[in-house]
């Protein structure tokens, strides 16, 4: 919401030294989040003044039409004489009133102005437009005309209204009443204790029968609608200079009369209005829901297929208007411009047609069934924007009244007698509250007569001692229960005399071992030169068939959102890669091409069984029962971590040549997180999805028993980098973190030391070449019994005229250590014996050579 302080200053008299800074920091702590201050004019200089044009002369030969004229700027050029300016725009004509700058002003943006040569002449200044002085888009594209009553001379400045400051402040979805300059006229009047001139304080007309014939078939969503009507608009008048700039200062561009009113008063008073032409109304006017397939065309030329929750706005025809989201295309108020200029600011219109009575809407509508609207046509306006947040609904009949005069003021109409207002009976909201309640959530002691003159100058009607009865003012819907109004009272009386406490939790009430775990493995791969990089958990079903899963894999199996963020995505992941490989794709398009990225993260798997989960209750605490049922309808959520690598491992330099990062890397990686966890990974040959069939891993885990695969790991098929737009020889890998919780000693256990020297015995086994290492390596440990205290693969070596076709060797360095003596050459050669034995038996090894 955009305030100019000089229209705040109409409603609270604010000492003439304060700036908008100050206005700013006052509003802040108050609890307004003003984001920024706009100075206006700040660099603006003169002379800029009005002018008559009294020639106009056309410069020929030039790419573009050129006009050398002369202009009648009164005294303010120091001689009286016509000022001679070259100008290329061609929306005024001969007599017209426009805005001059002379020689020696600076316009915004440090543009200073100067007599300079051009197109053969000597121009003496500049003829403006709306942008040169910055006042933003007036509709024109051109030079701006002023009204012919304009005073020659006169200072444009003052004029325009160029100079002023603008507060920006960010309105949070609770506080709809300050989408108005009356609802932050009132925020600044508290804020600094003087009085407010409440702009919607007017004398207003009762209803009566002679009004406007309005039928609300739907009260539930519009419980408040005003008709007044107004005829014998002037086709001719046009919005003055004040009201026009005011718009422009709040960001909404000037169109014609009838509508600047309405947003005039929608801005001032927060009270969305419509203004139809009635003449094109045919009947009464009607409020009801639309038929599934009706069919609209709004404002902005978009026909528009109707749902059957959308609320519309009919006359006899059928829908002329989506209901406090945007009117229709066939009641629209006309105004054309007169032919031959465009004026911005100015004169009359020379219309064959012009709307010369309008009948003036201001409803209020349920919050809730305008934004369902307003989302499902993807619409927002900015009368969606406030009915939304909610608007007072006792604001209507002012709201309707302001915009009558206004009309009668400036387009010379007649006010009917006749006024409609449909209402819904309702009571005033009221909430009861303990006075000592601020107290309590605050931690600091207010007493009652500050309570009760705090809640006073919001609005609300206060009585009761101890126990007080709260009735809440209208323009205010999000004061609902008594946490509601205890915020407003420390929010007044000011956030930053809060106390800092620091919380005392009991003993014992750390992280969980799950969350330890977390962390471990966060701090393990970040250690090992991972990057973690989080994304968000939603998904196409398209990434399945380029991640290559067959069609019946169980990751294909998702939970489909019913409002997505994004139509592209509307599934949650069942597998954290799409996200990591989409942010390694976007890092190496960006000139990063040595990438290793990490993300722990849950995957979403729906249950066998679908449930909707109960309707809770608010006013209290779920039962155990309940919860347990809400949790029994969600899908299955384990968490899971993964990792994706791209480029070198190591880097070359002065040590010696880098290495490119491979499936080695990856798997190493899952025996991190493993290592983490506590949990023994058998690592062995697999075939999986996106996975090189013939570079890829799968890591398994014993639970109960019986092995489970919880992962793999290893290098990307290429049709899948092919797919993904990926870099050459990218890996990955993924595990599922809670299985390797469940199966995992979370007792950190210290590394065993040992006051015996270490009996090292190496081996180089000739197997097939399918056999995998991680076979060989179980026999191994298996048969060296417990005496061995470590083995380790360190070298693989292939040659057919050495082994034969299709045999490897492996060669394993084994560690034997006892606890209570020093092993003996014998002891460790038929340690060394008995597992090479196992290891030819299970595997057909034999040692080499």
């Amino acid at each position: 919401m955009r305030v100019p302080l000089s229209w705040l200053r109409e409603y609270v008299d604010l000492p003439a030294t304060e700036t908008g800074r100050d206005v700013q920091a006052k509003l802040i702590s108050a609890g307004l989040e003003v984001e920024t201050v706009e100075q206006l004019g700040a660099d603006l200089k003169g002379p800029l003044v009005v002018g008559q044009v009294l020639t106009i002369e056309e410069l020929e030969g030039f790419k573009k039409p050129i006009r050398f004229c002369t202009v009648d700027v009164g005294g303010a050029n120091g001689t009286g004489e016509p000022q001679e300016i070259v100008c290329g725009a061609r929306n005024f004509a001969v007599g017209d009133k426009v805005v001059v700058v002379l020689p020696g002003a600076t316009l915004p943006g440090g543009f200073s102005i100067a007599a300079r040569k051009t197109y053969g002449r000597t121009s003496h200044g500049m003829i403006c437009s709306g942008d040169e002085l910055g006042m933003g888009d007036d509709g024109s594209n051109g030079i701006i005309v002023l009204p012919p009553e304009t005073e020659v001379g006169k200072d444009a400045v003052e004029l325009l209204q160029l100079v002023d400051e603008v507060l920006d402040i960010a309105v949070t979805a609770n506080r709809g009443d300050c989408l108005s300059i009356r609802g932050v006229a009132r925020e600044t009047a508290i804020a600094y204790g003087l009085p407010l001139r409440d702009p919607a304080l007017l004398d207003v007309p009762a209803p009566n029968a002679f009004g406007y014939p309005v039928r609300v078939a739907e009260p539930a969503g519009c419980d408040r609608f005003t008709a007044r009507t107004v005829t014998g608009l002037s086709p001719e008048a046009r919005s003055p200079i004040w009201l026009r700039r005011r718009l422009q200062k709040v960001g909404m561009r000037p169109i014609s009369l009838a509508v600047d009113v309405t947003n005039y008063v929608m801005m001032e008073l927060g009270q969305p209005l419509h203004a139809y032409d009635r003449n094109r109304v045919q009947g009464a006017i009607g409020v009801r829901r639309a038929e599934e397939g009706e069919k609209l065309v709004t404002l902005d030329g978009t026909e528009r297929r109707l749902h059957a929750e959308d609320l519309v706005i009919t006359d006899e025809r059928g829908p002329i208007g989506l209901a406090g989201v945007m009117g229709g295309a066939n009641t629209e108020i006309a105004d054309v411009p007169r032919s031959g200029t465009d004026s911005s600011v100015g004169t009359p219109a020379d219309a064959e047609y012009a709307s010369t009575d309008v009948v003036i809407e201001a409803a209020h509508f349920d919050a809730v069934s305008i934004a369902r609207t307003a989302r499902r046509h993807k619409l927002s306006s900015e009368a969606s924007r406030r009915f939304e947040r909610g608007v007072d609904p006792r604001a209507a009949a002012a709201a309707a009244q302001r915009t009558v005069d206004l009309l009668v003021l400036l387009a010379g109409g007649t006010a009917e007698a006749g006024v409609t207002e449909v209402v819904a009976p309702s009571a005033p909201r009221t909430v009861t509250i303990p006075a000592d309640h601020p107290d309590r959530v605050a931690g600091v002691v207010y007493g009652r007569e500050t309570v009760v003159r705090r809640l006073q100058e919001i609005g609300c009607d206060v009585h009761g001692q101890d126990e007080l009865v709260v009735t809440v003012p209208s323009w205010r819907p999000d004061l609902a229960e008594a946490n509601d109004l205890a915020e407003e009272v420390i929010r007044l009386e000011g956030y930053e005399n809060l106390p800092s406490t620091l919380p005392k939790p009991p003993s014992g009430r750390g992280l969980t071992h799950r969350q330890r775990l977390h962390r471990r493995v966060g701090r393990a791969l970040a250690g090992a030169g991972y990057v973690e990089a989080p994304n968000y958990p939603f998904v196409g079903e398209q990434v399945f068939d380029q991640l290559g899963l067959e069609p019946g894999d169980p990751a294909r199996r998702v939970v489909k959102l019913v409002n997505p963020l994004n139509d592209e995505e509307p599934a949650l992941r069942t597998t954290l890669l799409p996200g990591l490989l989409g942010a390694l794709r976007r890092n190496d398009g960006r000139g990063s091409h040595d990438l290793a990225l990490f993300e722990t993260g849950l995957v979403f798997q729906p249950r066998e069984e679908r449930r909707a989960g109960a309707h809770l209750s608010v006013d209290r605490r779920p039962t155990d029962e309940e919860i347990a049922s809400l949790n029994g309808a969600l899908p299955e959520q384990p968490r899971h971590v993964a990792v994706v690598l791209a480029g070198a491992a190591e880097r070359a330099g002065w040590w010696g040549k880098g290495r490119p990062a491979d499936w080695a890397d990856a798997i190493e990686a899952g025996r991190a997180v493993a290592r983490e966890a506590g949990a023994d990974l058998i690592v062995r040959k697999g075939r999986y999805g996106p996975w090189h069939p013939g570079r890829c891993a799968e890591l398994a885990v014993v639970a109960d028993g019986a092995e489970r695969v919880v992962g793999h790991a290893g290098e990307l098929h290429p049709r899948v980098l092919k797919a993904l737009g990926l870099p050459e020889r990218t890996c990955a890998m993924e595990l599922d973190l809670d299985a390797l919780e469940a199966v995992g000693d979370g007792v950190p256990q210290a590394p065993g030391i040992s006051t015996f020297p270490v009996a090292t015995q190496d081996v180089a086994l000739v197997v097939d070449r399918p056999v995998p290492a991680a076979e060989v390596e179980a026999a191994l440990r298996e048969g060296a019994g417990e005496l061995l205290e470590s083995i380790r693969l360190f070298d693989v070596y292939e040659n057919a005229e050495q082994l034969g076709e299709g045999r490897k060797s492996l060669a394993y360095a084994l560690r034997f250590r006892a606890g209570d003596r020093t092993l003996t050459v014998d002891e460790a050669s038929a340690a060394r014996d008995a597992a090479v034995a196992l290891a030819g038996e299970r595997t057909g090894a034999v040692l080499r050579g």
